[in-house]
């Protein structure tokens, strides 16, 4: 049986995710709210920050917006609320450890719901740390049409450490996919805007150790639903697992939700 690789899985998410752009300002709000809260409001200063906007860049959202984003989270503007980072960590069908990064200003009113969601999604939430274990941090990049050498160059010339550097197949074309430590994810940027090269995404992900195989279709669109309802809830900014569906699931599943 075919496997898809960890970034055919991300795709895969993606696609789903795009139907619901209407998300997308509210939750690039909340992720520069921390890094403010976190580190201030100015990029030089925070690399949070910088990464933040990065991906509200990404997601489509204008700098007039982020700008606002920013000075509200500063108190300059309007009333902010305080922002706590939680992470809620359980199973799917089928052994698929989940873990769902969470943006919120209210505590007891998001634990009872991810925890409701996982159940009706026929999983269970586990104890902090029962599954993130199995997860590595990831910088992660997808720089558009060049060659693999050209991403060599450019992050040597900007003294910049990749561990995986290789083509992969993205809307418009061939992409050049690279992962690194975290720590380099300022370095990597960097390099490939000196180099002048496309940016097509640039994130700070979870890459799963392994992968467990969901060989059925029941299962598979059981397991999909639950990532589905996490990423639908207003105080969740990203659902990681490490399920591995076939091209032929993953092609219904897709279908499924066309």
């Amino acid at each position: 049986m075919a496997k898809h690789s960890h970034w055919d899985n991300i795709k895969h998410k993606k696609a789903a995710n795009d139907k619901k752009k209407g998300k997308v300002i509210s939750r690039m709000g909340k992720l520069i709210t921390v890094a403010v809260q976190l580190g201030g409001p100015h990029l030089n200063e925070n690399p949070r920050l910088r990464l933040a906007v990065e991906k509200a860049r990404w997601s489509k959202m204008n700098m007039e917006a982020i700008e606002r984003a920013i000075k509200k989270a500063a108190g300059l503007a309007g009333d902010g609320k305080t922002m706590s980072e939680v992470a809620y960590e359980g199973y799917a069908q089928g052994g698929v450890a989940v873990v769902v990064a969470t943006l919120t200003d209210n505590r007891t009113r998001t634990a009872p719901e991810i925890k409701k969601l996982f159940e009706r999604g026929g999983g269970s939430v586990g104890v902090p740390g029962c599954v993130s274990w199995q997860f590595k941090d990831k910088a992660v990049f997808l720089v558009d049409n060049p060659s693999e050498d050209a991403v060599m160059e450019a992050l040597m010339a900007g003294n910049a450490d990749a561990e995986d550097i290789s083509p992969v197949e993205g809307e418009s074309g061939t992409q050049i996919s690279i992962t690194a430590a975290p720590t380099q994810f300022d370095a990597v940027l960097k390099a490939l805007a000196a180099a002048k090269l496309t940016i097509a995404s640039s994130d700070i992900t979870k890459f799963p150790d392994n992968l467990v195989e969901v060989a059925a279709l029941d299962t598979a669109k059981a397991v999909q639903e639950l990532i589905d309802s996490l990423d639908d809830h207003e105080d969740v900014q990203n659902v990681f697992h490490n399920a591995d569906f076939s091209e032929e699931i993953a092609a219904q599943l897709t279908g499924s939700e066309d």
